[in-house]
């Protein structure tokens, strides 16, 4: 693979580390974009169903919408984004997020929106973010050379979790003033320049695919890439449960409990934003610690998400559930990193996308029945068992993903130092490379939306 500089940088981009090559710059850049937009956006449209008198399980079904296309689309869009060039994967799937939010934006602004409306619109956005992740997991991993991928992963998670922090409080904040219409405004406008950044990538240095082949004999390699790795596979089955719940609880019962119990969207804005500060703090500690057992340090930190939804079933006040939210975060941040390394140092780069999109899709699979089923459960069994329910299986699974011999003995491998004058975006060599986990909010997306 090529290891040449792309040419003419532009002179803001020549003053960054000498292993932040050209791709990892715009890449951070546009998910920094994009992540401000969108951590408003997450509470902005579930307020929007409140306010057009929608229920719980309204909020529910409009979430359930958004994940169902991932779930249905990922492992296409998985396979596409190793045949293609991805940046194109990723600019054309930022459009039709740009287009999906502006349409919800104006629904809502114009008054009296449908429900039916809202998840159609929510639905064509998850349909982007079907086929934007994998190649943009694949697109993050190939731009950092393998003896600096810790470093980097954590300074790129911790731009985006800064985004993050200021998203979701000035997301609560404007919904409180303006209302959510002009906070999903202000997401297809993040999209859209996000969409111009990523125009910019450079693939020269990926080595092109070989030509040939089906589109079902590479999800075929790719699930035999998946299955061959137990710490793989175990862990996201777990992530199954643990983003379903965690999703339930966050994305549907958080917003009731602030709505009567904390005063509003404001104060549930602040909660997330500590969230937020909890996962900058957790990649500022990942810049200069890097554990020998990857998996098992990771997979300890998983407890901490179970916090949450302990604190929603109380409810704490809002500066309790802003301490537990923190503590989350920070602690799911050192998973997060952990398994970006893991990945980068143990899947070829050829098959980054596929192995995201295989990754992807079994961590949000429960996604969709969890945030449908939030409304019916909550009727049946009342919010608080709910949520307290929601905090068990996350101990419960994680506990479970700890017997499995390879997630204990996983160990950081030593790279050798590669070259990198003049910044640029080296793959990880003759070492294996790989996708981050994604797993929406609880693990955190490596690349962005």
């Amino acid at each position: 693979m090529s290891s040449r500089t792309a040419p003419g940088p532009p002179s803001a981009l020549r003053h960054r580390p000498a292993w932040a090559g050209r791709n990892y710059t715009l890449l951070t850049g546009a998910a920094v974009v994009t992540n401000l937009g969108s951590n408003g956006a997450l509470i902005a449209s579930a307020f929007a169903v409140l306010e057009a008198g929608g229920s719980s399980g309204d909020v529910g079904l409009v979430t359930a919408a958004r994940t169902l296309p991932l779930v249905l689309f990922l492992l296409i869009g998985g396979a596409i984004a190793d045949r293609i060039p991805r940046h194109r994967v990723m600019v054309a799937a930022n459009a039709l997020n740009c287009v999906s939010q502006g349409a919800f934006a104006v629904l809502v602004l114009a008054g009296d929106p449908q429900l039916w409306q809202m998840m159609l619109l929510t639905a064509l956005c998850g349909t982007g973010t079907a086929f934007f992740s994998p190649a943009a997991e694949g697109m993050l991993l190939s731009s950092v050379s393998g003896e600096h991928a810790n470093r980097a992963f954590a300074l790129f998670r911790m731009a985006v979790n800064g985004a993050g922090i200021g998203g979701a409080a000035l997301g609560g904040a404007m919904i409180a003033a303006m209302g959510p219409g002009w906070v999903l405004a202000v997401d297809a406008v993040a999209f859209a320049l996000a969409g111009a950044l990523r125009a910019f990538l450079d693939v020269r240095h990926i080595a092109p695919r070989e030509p040939g082949g089906s589109l079902v004999g590479d999800l075929r390699d790719g699930w035999v890439e998946f299955r061959s790795r137990p710490w793989l596979w175990s862990i996201v089955l777990q992530f199954s449960v643990v983003v379903a719940v965690v999703g339930a609880a966050e994305a549907v019962y958080g917003p009731l409990v602030a709505r009567e119990h904390l005063g509003g969207p404001a104060p549930w804005g602040l909660a997330l934003a500590a969230f937020g500060v909890g996962t900058l703090g957790g990649a500022v500690l990942m810049m200069v610690w890097k554990p020998r057992r990857l998996l098992l340090v990771g997979t300890l930190c998983v407890f901490p998400l179970a916090l949450p939804s302990a604190g929603l079933a109380v409810p704490l006040p809002t500066w309790g559930l802003c301490v537990v939210m923190l503590v989350s975060g920070l602690a799911i941040e050192v998973f997060g990193v952990n398994w970006m390394t893991t990945m980068h140092q143990e899947i070829p780069e050829e098959k980054f996308s596929r192995v995201s999109a295989y990754d992807w899709f079994g961590s949000i699979s429960m996604l969709p029945v969890a945030t449908a089923l939030a409304g019916p459960v909550e009727s049946a069994v009342g919010r608080t068992n709910a949520l307290w329910g929601c905090a068990a299986l996350v101990v419960i699974v994680t506990a479970a993903v700890l017997t499995v011999p390879d997630v204990r003995r996983l160990t950081r491998k030593p790279v050798p130092a590669l070259p990198t004058a003049g910044g640029p975006d080296l793959p990880s060599g003759g070492s294996a490379a790989a996708v981050a986990a994604a797993t929406g909010s609880p693990a955190g997306s490596p690349a962005g939306d």
